[in-house]
C-alpha cells in the first residue's frame, strides 16, 4: 500500500476494547449518488415549488379525484338511463358478488336473511317503495333519507348495485324465522321471484 493510500486510510486515535476504528473514504459511487440526489431534489423544489411548474401531489390527486367522479357520474347516469330495461341477473359469479355486498352493507338494517330490522322486510310481497326490480335498483341508487336508508351512489359502481339487487331478487318468497311485519297494506304481487318480473 503506497504511503499516500495510508494517509487516506488512517487509524483514528481512539479505540475500544483493542478495537482500532479506520477512517474509510467513501466508495466514488456513493458520493455520485449523493450529489446527484441533491441535484434532483434542488430541481425538483425549483420545478415545484418556486415556479409551479407542475401540480404538487394534492393538486395532481384532485384533478385525477375529479375526472374519476366525472366517469362515475357517466356510467351511473348510462345505468339509470337504462334502469326500466334491465333484468335481475341469474349468473353466479354476479349472485356471489351481490351477497358479498349486501352482507357487508345491507345486512346491518335488513338482516343477513333478508328478514328486516331497522330497514324493512325484503322477503314479503310488501314493498313501499316499488317491488318492480327496476324499483329496487333506483331505491338502491338514491336511497331513502327521510326513513333513514342511504343513497348508495357514490359507494357502489352500477355493476354492484345490479348485483346487489339481483341477490335480494333471490330472497324473496323465501321464509325468514321472525321477519319484521309488513310496512304496506297492499301487497306488491304474488310472493315468488317469477312474480317480480
Amino acid at each position: 500500500m503506497s504511503e499516500e493510500l495510508k494517509k487516506e486510510v488512517e487509524v483514528l486515535e481512539h479505540d475500544a476494547d483493542g478495537i482500532r476504528e479506520l477512517d474509510n473514504l467513501l466508495p466514488r459511487w456513493w458520493v455520485w449518488l449523493f450529489w446527484a440526489c441533491n441535484i434532483f431534489a434542488v430541481g425538483y423544489m425549483l420545478y415545484f415549488h418556486t415556479f409551479a411548474l407542475g401540480d404538487l401531489q394534492t393538486v395532481a390527486y384532485a384533478k385525477e379525484a375529479k375526472a374519476g367522479d366525472e366517469l362515475k357520474t357517466a356510467a351511473l347516469a348510462a345505468f339509470e338511463a337504462n334502469l326500466n330495461d334491465l333484468k335481475p341477473s341469474s349468473e353466479q359469479t354476479v349472485l356471489a358478488q351481490g351477497t358479498q355486498i349486501y352482507t357487508t352493507y345491507c345486512a346491518p338494517c335488513h338482516r343477513p336473511d333478508g328478514g328486516g330490522l331497522v330497514g324493512p322486510n325484503l322477503t314479503d310481497d310488501y314493498w313501499i317503495h316499488g317491488a318492480a326490480y327496476h324499483d329496487n335498483l333506483r331505491t338502491i341508487i338514491n336511497g331513502v333519507p327521510e326513513k333513514g336508508m342511504l343513497s348508495w351512489r357514490a359507494v357502489l359502481k352500477p355493476a354492484e348495485v345490479q348485483a346487489v339487487a339481483s341477490y335480494i331478487y333471490t330472497l324473496r318468497g323465501s321464509n325468514p324465522a321472525n321477519p319484521k311485519p309488513a310496512e304496506n297494506t297492499v301487497p306488491a304481487a304474488p310472493a315468488g321471484p317469477s312474480a317480480f318480473e
